[in-house]
């Protein structure tokens, strides 16, 4: 039996993934602020094995408390899939940004994925037999970033670094650590990506969207994976949407 954690899980993409990892025999490990939303996640495939644990990732007790519990209820992970995210301050000039939501975005992006990634490494490092496999949901804001998303976009690259550190200092402990590069999958944070969003020309455009199980396809197949064997990054996108090329 393989055990996943899946920050962000009570919708979008984090969802998606949980949904796809039950179906492919894995046990997985809920976390979200929501408890609700967590619970309507296990309740859309009855018979997978879920454990739902609400948690704020900006809190090193809380993600304590989350890998406790997993520890508990399973004696190990083997993969953490670190979803949780906000794009909080989007489509606000960086003029006009206000401090506290560029703390939150960093919060919650960028020290929650952190706080998560610790504490997966230290019971990857302590479990018998050794290792497992952290996947980083990056963006591919990870790459270029999209008019008035400073936030968000500075997060996203240093997820890069975080994923990269995560990587070489796993080495010894046969953890693996990849980033998967989303774009445009349909979630509710890119619904409006249908209907118009502001283009690096100052146009206001519709843009091309794709279905998340897509990416949560892209997830089981890294996770999947023998530990030997790594996808250090990948990107998975709509294909019509405006990346290659953005600016």
């Amino acid at each position: 039996m393989s055990i996943a954690v899946v920050t962000g899980a009570g919708s979008g993409i984090g969802r998606s993934v949980a949904l796809a990892l039950a179906s492919a025999g894995w046990s997985v490990a809920l976390a979200g602020r929501r408890a609700e939303a967590l619970e309507e996640t296990a309740a859309a495939a009855p018979d997978g094995d879920f454990l739902v644990v609400p948690t704020d990732v900006t809190s090193p007790e809380r993600v304590a408390d989350l890998f406790a519990a997993v520890r508990d209820r399973y004696a190990r992970v083997d993969l953490l899939f670190n979803n949780a995210g906000t794009f909080a301050g989007g489509g606000v000039p960086v003029e006009d940004l206000d401090p506290d939501t560029w703390r939150t975005v960093v919060d919650v992006n960028l020290t929650g994925a952190f706080l998560c990634a610790q504490a997966a490494f230290r019971l990857m490092k302590e479990q018998d037999p050794q290792g497992g496999r952290i996947i980083n949901n990056g963006s591919v804001s990870a790459h270029a970033p999209r008019p008035h998303s400073i936030a968000y976009t500075a997060t996203k690259h240093a997820m890069t670094g975080l994923t990269k550190s995560l990587s070489l200092d796993g080495r010894p402990y046969r953890i693996a650590c990849g980033q998967l590069d989303i774009g445009n999958a349909a979630t509710e944070m890119t619904a409006r990506m249908q209907t118009g969003i502001l283009q690096a020309d100052g146009r206001f455009a519709p843009e091309p969207v794709m279905d998340a199980a897509d990416v949560a396809a892209t997830v089981v197949h890294m996770a999947a994976l023998p530990l030997e064997a790594n996808v250090q990054f990948a990107t998975v996108m709509a294909t019509g949407m405006p990346y290659i090329g953005r600016g």
